[in-house]
């Protein structure tokens, strides 16, 4: 798989279906390829995700937008952990 990954150049979060993070800052997070919420909080969010979770702590936490594929957050972002 991850010949053929490299060889049509696919990102492997498509390919293994994996989350994908990325961070502006602390000040905000783009989470891609998530199953849902599963705790929504002002100071912790936790996020289900195809192996696991991810949860975020911090300050002031907020979602920003949410689609079927991607939850954005604002807040003062203090911890990122992914659980298996």
């Amino acid at each position: 798989m991850e010949k053929l990954t490299r060889f049509l150049e696919l990102p492997k979060e498509i390919v293994y279906d994996l989350p994908k993070v990325s961070l502006i800052g602390n000040l905000q997070a783009l989470v891609e390829n998530h199953r849902g919420l599963i705790e929504y909080g002002t100071e912790k969010i936790r996020i289900s995700v195809n192996t696991g979770e991810l949860e975020l702590t911090g300050e002031n936490l907020a979602i920003r937008n949410i689609t079927r594929d991607e939850i954005c957050l604002d807040g003062d972002i203090s911890i990122i952990k992914y659980h298996r």
